[in-house]
């Protein structure tokens, strides 16, 4: 744990940013009317993309279709009821025995991304507040709660992409998709009968491995705060710190990590959530994701977002002492950055990384932040 004590002082991030309490920042009317035009491109893109059978993108990933489903159940877009009946009727098809939602893959090493693809898969119908889909749901939740590893291993307590697959591996990134999903839907836990065990996961053991995968004082200023992507192995890197090799700390997997702490009951004001929020404000951009250059960027944008409207938080300043209203400048960055084309709009990175040389799927992150500004 990280504390006042340690080499990350006790001026953290609490003390340089302002509240939405105290502050009166956002996004002006001109600015908000720009949101909402690139929205509405948006969602006409999606639209006009979306297969017969409801999909979007790789129909081996339930996600891809998944998270676009996100930014029209969010938006008032006249024609998601469409959209949104389609979609879900994918995603049904795509239920297992196991009250999984994915399709399997018994080439791939992650086999079918059973996790990943549950995770999302089910916090979407829950969205959708549609009691049809509860029974759906609260399989699903038991899925997930069966992926969690034990063990006596570095990797227990958190999730990866396909336990069936019977290796000792967890990630960060899972892990945040997972407790998302378990968290968010937990209120539907009420509607199951009395008779059966409601699903739940092993919170603290979960605690305890988001923890082993932030960096502690002694890894130097550039890391000390951040996280990285799994024991073992960051996907930014290492660097030397006193004759000591140290996983790099990254941007995308820094705010993930947080949103992960705060999923499972940890504090805004726990002093592990304010070491990485401490991190990120001294890291601050969207001309890159730290430590990570244009990969991930999308997603970047995207749990940026999450993560500081989850913190309260609407001004930021940075070591410089440049306050940053970071809505206004993340509305600017998104807008900017949307390809138009006959009056629709999408955006795409060219760094293909994490599969972002996917239109559907950064579109999707894209949209889904600015839905959030």
């Amino acid at each position: 744990m990280l504390g006042c004590a340690a080499a990350i002082s006790c001026n953290t991030y609490a003390q340089k940013i302002v509240s939405k309490s105290t502050t009166s920042s956002g996004t002006d009317i001109s600015v908000q009317n720009e949101i909402d035009a690139a929205i509405n491109r948006g969602l006409d893109w999606l639209a006009a993309e979306q297969n017969p059978d409801g999909s979007w993108s790789n129909t081996n990933f339930p996600a891809l279709t998944a998270l676009p489903m996100m930014a029209f159940i969010n938006s008032d877009y006249p024609g998601k009821g469409k959209v949104l009946d389609k979609a879900s009727k994918f995603l049904l098809s795509c239920v297992q025995k196991d009250g999984g939602i994915y399709i399997d893959n018994t080439v791939r090493k992650g086999g079918g991304l059973s996790n990943y693809n549950t995770s999302i898969s089910m916090l979407a119908l829950y969205m959708m507040k549609n009691p049809s889909f509860n029974q759906t749901i609260l399989n699903a939740r038991i899925f997930v709660a069966k992926s969690q590893l034990f063990g006596d291993t570095e990797f227990a307590g958190g999730f990866g992409y396909d336990s069936a697959r019977n290796r000792n591996y967890t990630d960060l990134l899972n892990t945040y998709y997972a407790v998302q999903a378990m968290s968010l839907t937990k209120g539907i836990e009420e509607s199951r009968p009395s008779n059966e065990t409601k699903a739940s996961i092993d919170w603290s053991g979960v605690r305890k491995y988001i923890e082993k995968m932030q960096n502690k004082p002694d890894t130097g200023e550039d890391n000390a705060g951040g996280f990285f992507y799994k024991p073992g192995e960051s996907k930014a890197g290492t660097t030397n710190i006193n004759n000591k090799v140290v996983l790099r700390s990254y941007g995308s997997i820094t705010y993930a990590g947080i949103m992960a702490l705060l999923y499972s009951d940890v504090s805004r004001d726990d002093p592990r959530v304010i070491s990485a929020l401490d991190w990120a404000s001294n890291h601050w951009t969207l001309e890159e994701n730290p430590n990570m250059g244009d990969q991930g960027l999308f997603f970047f944008y995207n749990i940026i977002t999450k993560t500081l409207d989850a913190a309260n938080v609407n001004v930021i300043t940075t070591p410089n002492n440049q306050h940053i209203n970071w809505k206004k400048q993340m509305a600017e960055k998104l807008i900017s950055t949307q390809k138009v084309e006959n009056g629709k709009g999408y955006w795409l990175n060219d760094t293909g990384r994490f599969w972002e040389n996917d239109k559907v799927l950064d579109t999707a992150y894209s949209l889904t932040a600015l839905e959030a500004l």
